[in-house]
This record gives structure tokens, C-alpha cells and sequence, in this order.
């Protein structure tokens, strides 16, 4: 294994960064005005993160040295043809010789998101976040909808003030890991392999980085969008997004104000097709979300008494059920659109009546529709009791649920049906699906950008089997595209690590991103 070690990178800044809190937005909830871009005192956070820059000290010089060795050093993507090449000085090189480096800093920012309002280090990143944006001359605002839940916005002014604005918006928090089931400290992230390895690399950090690495060449070269570009830094995706993307379309939406289109996570990677096709995914829709806490009533007694109301097995009894359930397939119009263009790049036919035999049959290209067939209600938390001799009152489950558009009140019922009389249901998060179309300019603009700088690059519109911040935004009338493009060597199961152990990124992969979205930028 090729180590690059980490070097002792500077720490994130720790003077105070602009904060706009949730007390201090509600009287004035109600009055939306177009945001005003005012001088931020996120400024702050990048004097006290570029003082090492002004002096002597040596760190600053070992994460220069750093972050260019990763552009040096990188190959181009294993197993594919030589990296594409773009015109000299078009594209921008700085952007992709700091990507990695900025990767890497998101990711030992630790910011695990473990749910019901328990999280760390979203503050931190979102200053960190600040300060490199200040650093190119933007005024970003740090918000907070909690003590430590922040999110970092900003709003560009472009060149035509008639044009309308465009989002890029992403997550800040990761889900948590496991560092005894992992190759490398989950939040070390550590450049091995040509990769940046941690937790976030995948979900959605190297998204991030990327985003940050072109926002600020561009600023620093003057480079504008048309017009106005907004950057939204979110917290707590990774759980309901009351904390974040929810809190800053309800509290912050001015800074949103003439938006209708956005990108952010989940598509634009690349997946290798039977015969060599590179297939590059855009999100165009998510399944619904309807996260359900079940509940089980009996009576409480002593373990070693006949129980015939146990809320523990009863609980169990309707959990079996719905988890052993086979939900019917059902192909949407997107879906279907999407295994007729995949059949077409496969120079064969897709049998649209056997989807998921189809899907298997595929590999990682059938995995871009395969949870995109069927509802589906999974298990994933249970909790009953306190002593072994005791039989509690009752017992809970939570589900994670998804249902395709349109299915709604079926998949509801269903549930109801298959859980019983004695077991009831309450939503934890429910959100309706965003749904799939890929018409208008912004899709072809987006694959546009991919083929300029891949010309083997084959983008299709997908619809995503899980969700993401769009949902929230869509509540404002935007409508977010999953981009987050990134060339990829064919064996790399990506997919795979979405959440997963030893999740990790080709630096190469970042740097082919950066030029694709500085194209797509200039499109805007």
C-alpha cells in the first residue's frame, strides 16, 4: 500500500465566526426581503486561519507542500483510458491541486450526525467552511438553528442581475462509524492509494471540497457566474434536517430568494458498463421518506408470569411481518425512461417485466434502478425492556421507510395491514418524493459538462432510492439536480460505500470533478 502520510496540518480556526441564531431570526420569520450581502465577520475565521500563512510557521509550508502533492503524484484513473485532457489554462488547475487537501480537512473535522438532535463538530466545519470562503473574498454567514448545529450560507452577486440565481448546496454532517471495522482511522483522512480515505470522503465531503475548491478560484480570478450563485453548507442531513436545510428554508429563505434550481449529492459519478460504456447518473427524483416509530402496548409484570399481551412479542411479531413483506414492483415513468436509455448504451434490451433479476444480472450499472422497483419498509432500531425479569409495557421499532411516488396512501395502508390492530405507527420524518424529470437546459448543461471533459461520458437521468436536502428545498419551489461528477477506475464499487466501511475517494476523481462543475458554473 502507497502511504502519503497526513502531515500536521493546522488546526480549524477557532476565533468566532458570524452566527445568526434561531431566537434571534424568529421575530423577524415572517419578513422575507431579498438578503442584503453585508461584510461578515466570518472574515475573522480566515485571519485567524491565514495567520500561519503571514508567519513563520512551519505547518503552513507542510500543507502547501501537502495539498500539491496530491495533484503531482496522482495517476490517471486505473483501468481506464489516459485522463482527458482540457485546453491549457481553461480549466482551473489550482482548484484541482487544493481539492484533496480541503477533502482531507473536512473529513478529520469530525461531524457524526447520530440522530435525534445528537451531533458534533457541524460548527467547526461550518467555520472551517467560512474561512475559506472569506479567504477568496466572499461574506459568508454562519447561522445556527441550535447550540452547534451550523449551517454556512453565502450569495455571490453575478453579472446580470436579471438572471436567474442558481443553488449548490450539501451536508456537512456523516453518519457514524465504526473505527475498529475500518482499514484507517474513519476521521484521520488519510491519503493512501491515491485515495482520500474517512468517513464523509463518499457522503458528501469530497462533494463539498470540490464545490469549495472552484468557488474559490473563481473568486479569485474574477470569474462570475451570470447570475447570482448561492452556497448553502447544511447541517443534519444526515437525520431529519430539522437543524439545517429545514431550518434555513423556514428562517433564512431570502438568502434563496429567485432560486428554482439547484444540485447537490448522489449522481454525476461515474459506473462502468459491460463492454467499457462509462454511465454517469444524474439525479432527477427520490423515492418519498416515511421514517415510522412502532409501538407495542401489553401489561407490565414479572418475567417469570404467562403474558399473553407481551408488547415485546407482539412488537416482534409485526416487525417479521413487514420486514418479510414483498412490496410489488412498480416501474414509474422515470425509472422506466432510465432501464430503456441503460438497455440502449448496452446495445441490448432490458427486460422491463423482470427488473430485479435484470438488476442483479447488471452488476453496479442494475444498482441505478434496482431500489427504485419497489416500496420498501426496513427495520433498524428496536427498543423494550430494562430488565431481564421484567416484562415492560411496551416496546418500540423504528423504520425506515420509502415509497415511490404517487404510492403513498398504498404503502401506508399496507403498513397499517401488516402491523395489526395492536401495533401503532407515528412518523419520525416524512417527506414526499421529489419526482423524476430530467427535461429542460440544466440537465443538458450538466452533461454537457461531463462530456467535455470525459468524451466516453454517457449521463442518464435516475431517480435516487434514498433522499437528500432537495426535499426541503423543493418546499421554496426548487427543484435540485444530484451532481456531484466524478470519473471513477471501473472495479470501485461507489455505490457501495455510501455509508459503508472504509468509505474513499480518488483524488483524481476530485480534480476531474472540479473541472466539470467550473464548466457547468459557467453556464449559470
Amino acid at each position: 500500500m502507497v502511504k502519503v502520510p497526513s502531515p500536521d496540518l493546522p488546526p480549524p480556526p477557532q476565533a468566532a465566526a458570524p452566527v445568526v441564531t434561531a431566537s434571534s431570526t424568529a421575530a423577524s420569520a415572517a419578513v422575507r426581503p431579498r438578503p442584503v450581502i453585508v461584510p461578515s465577520l466570518a472574515r475573522r475565521v480566515a485571519e485567524a486561519f491565514l495567520a500561519l500563512k503571514r508567519s513563520s510557521d512551519p505547518r503552513h509550508a507542510r500543507f502547501v507542500t501537502y495539498s500539491r502533492s496530491l495533484h503531482r503524484k496522482e495517476s490517471p484513473v486505473p483501468g481506464s483510458a489516459a485522463a482527458p485532457t482540457t485546453s491549457p489554462g481553461r480549466r482551473p488547475a489550482a482548484a484541482s491541486a487544493e481539492v484533496g487537501g480541503i477533502c482531507s480537512e473536512l473529513i478529520r473535522l469530525d461531524t457524526t450526525n447520530r440522530g435525534e438532535g445528537d451531533s458534533e463538530g457541524e460548527r467547526a466545519a461550518a467555520e472551517y467552511v467560512a474561512g475559506l470562503l472569506s479567504d477568496a473574498g466572499a461574506d459568508p454567514v454562519v447561522v445556527e438553528s441550535a447550540p452547534g448545529r451550523a449551517s454556512t450560507l453565502v450569495r455571490i452577486a453575478g453579472t446580470d442581475p436579471s438572471h436567474p440565481p442558481f443553488l449548490v448546496h450539501g451536508h456537512l454532517d456523516v453518519v457514524p462509524a465504526e473505527a475498529s471495522d475500518w482499514t484507517v482511522p474513519p476521521f484521520s483522512g488519510a491519503v493512501e492509494d491515491g485515495c482520500v480515505w474517512g468517513r464523509g470522503a463518499v457522503d458528501m465531503k469530497g462533494s463539498l471540497a470540490m464545490t469549495l475548491a472552484v468557488v474559490r478560484q473563481r473568486l479569485r480570478e474574477g470569474r462570475r457566474t451570470r447570475g447570482d450563485l448561492v452556497l448553502a453548507f447544511l447541517a443534519d442531513e444526515e437525520c431529519t434536517g430539522e437543524f439545517g436545510s429545514r431550518y434555513v428554508v423556514t428562517e433564512h429563505a431570502g438568502w434563496f430568494e429567485g432560486v428554482t434550481e439547484a444540485v447537490s449529492e448522489s449522481g454525476g459519478f461515474s459506473v462502468t458498463a459491460p463492454g467499457g460504456a462509462r454511465v454517469y447518473p444524474v439525479a432527477v427524483g427520490e423515492r418519498s421518506t416515511a421514517w415510522m416509530r412502532l409501538t407495542a402496548h401489553g401489561t407490565a409484570g414479572h418475567g417469570s408470569k404467562p403474558a399473553p399481551d407481551n408488547a415485546v412479542a407482539e412488537l416482534c411479531h409485526a416487525v417479521s411481518r413487514l420486514a418479510s413483506y414483498r412490496w410489488p414492483v412498480r416501474l414509474t415513468p422515470a425509472v422506466r425512461a432510465l432501464v430503456t436509455e441503460l438497455g440502449d448504451i448496452l446495445g441490448e434490451p432490458v427486460d422491463q417485466d423482470r427488473p430485479e433479476e435484470e438488476a442483479e444480472r447488471l452488476g453496479q450499472i442494475g444498482k441505478l434502478f434496482a431500489g427504485t422497483v419497489r416500496n420498501s419498509a426496513n427495520p433498524t432500531r428496536l427498543d423494550a425492556g430494562y430488565k431481564v425479569n421484567v416484562i415492560p409495557g411496551s416496546a418500540s421499532a423504528q423504520v425506515d421507510g420509502r415509497y415511490l411516488p404517487g404510492l403513498g396512501e398504498e404503502f401506508l395502508a399496507t403498513v397499517d395491514r401488516l402491523l395489526g390492530p395492536r401495533v401503532t405507527r407515528e412518523f419520525v420524518n416524512h417527506e414526499e418524493a421529489l419526482p423524476g424529470d430530467p427535461s429542460g437546459p440544466t440537465f443538458t448543461a450538466l452533461a454537457d459538462a461531463l462530456r467535455a471533459e470525459d468524451e466516453a461520458a454517457r449521463p442518464v437521468p435516475y431517480v435516487m432510492a434514498g433522499g437528500t436536502d432537495g426535499k426541503s428545498f423543493a418546499r421554496l419551489g426548487i427543484r435540485s439536480f444530484g451532481f456531484a461528477p466524478l470519473l471513477l477506475p471501473p472495479d470501485l464499487d461507489y455505490q457501495a460505500m455510501f455509508h459503508g466501511v472504509d468509505e474513499r475517494v480518488p483524488v483524481a476523481a476530485l480534480e476531474f470533478g472540479t473541472r466539470v462543475l467550473d464548466r457547468f458554473l459557467d453556464t449559470r
